[in-house]
């Protein structure tokens, strides 16, 4: 028990004391580039030096196999970097050796072992060794992987736009989050930066090979020199002391670099992976995937050790080594296939006895569905010609543009208990609209000065509810040629889409969204969220104040305004309603803007000041917020003047808004929703200075308002 506890102690305190050295590898990484740059200008004892060379050839060794186990090129981003400083760190070597071959005549043990054993008594031989060593470096190795780098660099900057675009596709369809977007981006952006990186970082290792033949030589004639003339030494005496020296140095030196090359060359290779597996998973699924492969080459071998003067053993030896690997590998592959056959007649489970997983998967249900009939699957359908669904994946775009949302993704299916031309919307898994079309016909609305004499189908267009006809599609064009709008069928389910999440913005909007926005708001506006959520507003409250803009068409794209609003203003209320019109009073510009008349001119429909008294009279306040405390006929002549009023200025080309004061302007909107949905109700702390108002009608209970489009002057606000 006591041995137990002790392991389980030391361990940790182990691994605290190297936590809290890597912690400080910043002050590590710098103290080593300093001490690099010491090493070429102070003289280093034998024994530091033999430390030094052996960690050359440990961090080297390290690197070849962090490039072998690494999935792919970017899991070894430092790399150039590393390239660099691992490169300063032999030249450092090298110049300390070279001082003290020059110096002393003697290196350090490490040196001197790996010129003796390599030469072994022949000087030509450590020279010869050491050359081809720099020829396969420079030549064969780095030059390779150099313009592998270079390629990579150009490719991958050439690809940059493509890959954007591919992800803002991505994005406005759905398939990703905005947070998936941003690493895609920051992926691709280091994927530039690195091959760049390396194709300059290639040039070091080419640098480091001519320096290492050039230091060699300096030490073999310049230290020839220094023992005959300083030392005394004799000529073989001094070529054979000074060779090798020269020759273990430019072996321990030109062992790591050759090791640095490789893991270069690896690195700047391993973006043709997948990147689901390092290098040797990668060999061993694309080695053993054709066994007939492997068998033919084993034939191969087989009949070139029964040719005469070839050694038998060798070939002969491999080409049955490699039969027994394709065998092996061949049955296992037929294993694998029939149990896949066997596993595919398997009778699915009854659905009588579901298993947890799979109920659990039926509890989720899609925020907005898109239902088609068996007829409509054509649109839906690329090879039949059909672009419903990207059109639908477009909306997304389109609702965050104008209303400030990320609509959830919307799931299209079809369902046979649907007619076959007709569709449906469901929200939250309620069915909330349902619409058809005519088979092999389009929709042709008449703008107002199109020729009469088009035959059709009387209908409604269902979006706007405006009175149509469905024509053949053979007579398109002359439907067009008359001066009708016509619309093919796939663009009457998308403007119905848009309309119905217009209607329903308040709905599609979660409390998850809410938080998403803040989250991305937080990123460019982190005081104006931090103040409002929780020490101002609850999540819910903010909810809720978004909910009731966007049951208006109020988009919310400019949230900074409205969490500044609201984190000024919710210190001095809670009414949800009433900091709903506060934020309208600061987006008062937006709000206006589809309603301006050129000159900046707004056509307004205003209360007489009785009825506006009446209407401010009858809002009762409650802790739960106001409401409008008036009898269901004084309501409905309300709305009858005011129904009369607009439709009146509207025959005139006009696009009047109703102006009234901010107490009653709320209540006058949800009252006049039922009867007048697109009617702009809009109070006169959110006109804004440049605006000019031309009132156009009065509304009043007594019938003594009057139109005034005619006479009205221009009244600047």
């Amino acid at each position: 028990m006591s041995d137990t506890t002790t392991a389980n102690a030391s361990g940790p305190a182990g691994l605290g004391l190297l936590g809290r050295v890597l912690r400080q590898s910043d002050l590590l990484v710098a103290l080593g580039i300093v001490t690099i740059v010491i090493m070429m200008i102070v003289p280093i004892p034998h024994v530091l030096l033999d430390l030094f060379i052996t960690l050359n050839i440990a961090a080297a060794l390290s690197i070849v196999l962090i490039s072998v186990y690494a999935q792919k090129a970017l899991d070894f981003s430092a790399f150039p970097t590393l390239l660099l400083i691992t490169t300063l760190f032999r030249l450092a070597i090298n110049i300390s050796v070279t001082r003290l071959i020059l110096l002393k005549g003697d290196a350090g043990q490490v040196v001197e072992s790996f010129g003796g054993f390599v030469i072994g008594g022949s000087i030509v031989v450590g020279l010869v060794v050491f050359f081809i060593l720099m020829v396969v470096q420079f030549v064969v190795i780095t030059n390779g992987a150099g313009r592998v780098a270079e390629v990579a660099a150009r490719f991958t900057l050439d690809a940059m736009p493509g890959k954007q675009m591919a992800i803002d596709a991505d994005l406005n369809a759905g398939q990703i989050t905005d947070e998936q977007a941003r690493e895609r981006r920051l992926e691709i952006q280091r994927e530039a930066d690195f091959y760049g990186s390396m194709d300059g970082a290639a040039k070091f290792v080419k640098g480091d090979a001519i320096a290492a033949v050039i230091i060699t030589l300096i030490n073999l004639f310049g230290g020839m020199i220094v023992g005959m003339v300083q030392q005394g030494l004799g000529f073989s005496e001094s070529v054979q002391r000074f060779s090798t020296l020269s020759i273990g140095d430019a072996l321990a030196a030109a062992i790591p670099a050759l090791l640095i090359s490789t893991a270069t060359g690896i690195i700047v290779t391993r973006a043709a992976g997948d990147g689901a597996s390092n290098l040797g998973g990668d060999l061993a699924v694309q080695f053993t995937r054709y066994p007939k492969a492997i068998l033919i080459v084993s034939g191969v071998l087989g009949g070139l050790g029964l040719l005469p003067g070839l050694p038998k053993i060798p070939f002969i030896g491999m080409s049955i080594l490699l039969f027994a690997i394709g065998t092996v590998l061949r049955r296992a592959q037929e294993r694998d296939r029939l149990a896949a056959e066997v596993a595919a007649m398997e009778p699915p489970k009854e659905e009588g006895t579901p298993t947890i997983e799979n109920v659990k998967g039926l509890l989720p249900l899609d925020v907005l569905e898109l239902e088609i009939g068996y007829g409509l699957i054509s649109l839906v359908d690329e090879e039949q010609g059909g672009d419903l669904l990207k059109r639908v994946s477009m909306i997304r775009r389109q609702i965050a543009l104008d209303l400030g949302m990320v609509l959830s993704p919307i799931r299209i299916r079809d369902n046979v208990q649907l007619a076959s031309h007709e569709y449906s919307f469901k929200l939250k898994g309620a069915q909330i609209v349902v619409g058809s079309l005519l088979p092999g016909c389009w929709l042709a609305m008449n703008p107002g000065d199109a020729e009469p004499g088009l035959d059709g189908t009387p209908t409604t267009e269902p979006a706007f509810g405006l009175p149509a006809l469905w024509i053949p599609a053979a007579v398109k064009e002359r439907a067009e040629s008359m001066g009708y709008t016509v619309v093919d069928p796939a663009s009457i389910i998308v403007t119905h889409l848009t309309e119905t999440i217009r209607q329903h913005a308040p709905d599609l909007l979660t409390r998850q969204d809410v938080r998403g926005l803040l989250d991305a708001l937080k990123e460019r506006y982190p005081a104006a969220v931090e103040e409002l959520v929780p020490d101002v507003l609850g999540l819910g409250e903010v909810h809720r104040v978004l909910q009731s803009l966007l049951a208006e068409g109020v988009g919310i794209r400019d949230l900074a305004s409205v969490v500044e609003t609201l984190a000024d203003k919710g210190r001095l209320t809670k009414d949800i309603g009433l900091l709903a019109d506060y934020c309208r009073q600061t987006l008062a510009r937006s709000i206006l803007r589809p309603y301006l008349a050129p000159g900046n001119v707004l056509y307004a429909i205003t209360l007489d000041g009785p009825l506006e008294a009446m209407l401010g009279d009858a809002v009762v306040q409650t802790g739960d917020g106001s409401y409008l405390n008036l009898d269901p006929g004084t309501v409905n002549s309300v709305l009858t003047a005011l129904k009369g009023d607009y439709e009146r200025v509207s025959m005139q080309g006009m696009v009047p808004v109703v102006l009234c004061s901010a107490k009653v302007r709320r209540h006058l909107k949800q009252v006049s929703e039922p009867v007048l949905p697109r009617l702009a109700v809009v109070s006169y702390n959110e006109i804004q200075r440049d605006v000019d108002i031309q009132m156009v009608a009065r509304v009043s209970l007594d019938g003594s308002g009057s139109a005034m489009a005619g006479d009205a002057g221009m009244v600047s606000a």
